[in-house]
């Protein structure tokens, strides 16, 4: 009797019958066709440092939007809550390639072996120290109302950050900040309008809504204060520095929470950007047990 090809037989022959790691994106190399060459005059070790910054928001962002799976207030909404979480995820895979491709993973305690893409080992195998995600991605996601107004504020910033990274002179973050504006320019309109319907809805989610932005603007206490890594690249035209985008950022979200009829929160002083230097609360830690759990506990795993 003849053999019925499975569509995991299927699979497997489609990546020359190799095993692949079990838990990760190992299957096209992500930076395939864009110049990976360092600019000159670059550091690639803060290259590899920036790149992780941004990759780390999105990772650590997307695992958040994640935990509302099954759990958002409406079918539609889960499915576009997840498909969020999904873009962030990409655009981490690429920035933690790209922060593979200059020799972080070398440097960081993460698990190095063949059978796992830079990518995952620095996703899966690094320690809360090693993160340099900021407070605004990691804080717990509160109600439905704190997480939409999270999302916003985590989107405008990032938009705008990206927005101007599509003139960098590395060739790897340009290509990852063209793809990534569409996206954003989403994720923020898709926050936005559910940010208005909340804040001018009824008074049960207009008090939910206003007590979501008290929860979520003291965590912009960092986000503007660039590190050195973020001055020594911005002044070599690489990266951005994140005062830059200041002004741009609150001139949005203080037309959308008017618009919605919600009092705009007090602007906290700027902070030292602790969790860019791998300082962060036990809910981090918390947050990468869930996330690096099985991975970690089953490291040589392959498919």
């Amino acid at each position: 009797m003849a053999h019925e090809e499975t569509v995991y037989d299927a699979l497997d022959h489609a990546h020359g019958g190799e095993g692949h790691w079990a838990f990760g994106t190992g299957f096209d190399e992500p930076l395939a066709g864009v110049d990976t060459t360092v600019p000159d005059g670059v550091d690639p070790t803060d290259l590899g440092t920036y790149c992780l910054m941004l990759g780390d928001d999105a990772l650590v962002l997307a695992q958040r939007l994640t935990q509302w799976v099954t759990n958002a207030p409406e079918l539609e909404e889960e499915v576009a809550v997840a498909n969020v979480a999904l873009d962030l995820l990409g655009q981490a895979r690429l920035l933690l390639a790209r922060a593979g491709s200059v020799g972080v993973l070398g440097r960081s305690r993460a698990l190095a072996t063949a059978s796992i893409p830079d990518e995952d080992a620095l996703a899966y195998f690094r320690d809360p120290d090693e993160f340099r995600s900021t407070a605004l991605v990691a804080a717990p996601n509160g109600d439905f109302a704190q997480t939409t107004v999270r999302l916003l504020v985590a989107a405008t910033v990032r938009l705008a950050v990206l927005d101007r990274l599509r003139g960098s002179r590395d060739p790897v973050l340009a290509a990852i900040a063209a793809k990534g504006v569409h996206e954003l320019a989403y994720h923020r309109d898709h926050a936005a309008r559910w940010v208005l319907r909340l804040g001018d809805g009824t008074a049960e989610s207009h008090r939910r809504a206003q007590a979501g932005a008290e929860a979520v603007w003291p965590l912009l206490a960092d986000v503007f204060t660039a590190t050195d890594v973020e001055t020594r690249l911005a002044a070599a035209g690489v990266a951005v520095d994140p005062a830059e985008v200041r002004e741009e950022v609150r001139a949005v979200l203080t037309e959308v929470l008017t618009r919605a009829t919600l009092r705009v929160p007090a602007w906290p002083d700027d902070a030292a950007p602790a969790g860019r230097l791998g300082h962060h609360d036990a809910e981090l830690t918390e947050l990468l047990a869930e996330l690096q759990g099985l991975a970690r506990q089953h490291p040589a795993a392959t498919w």
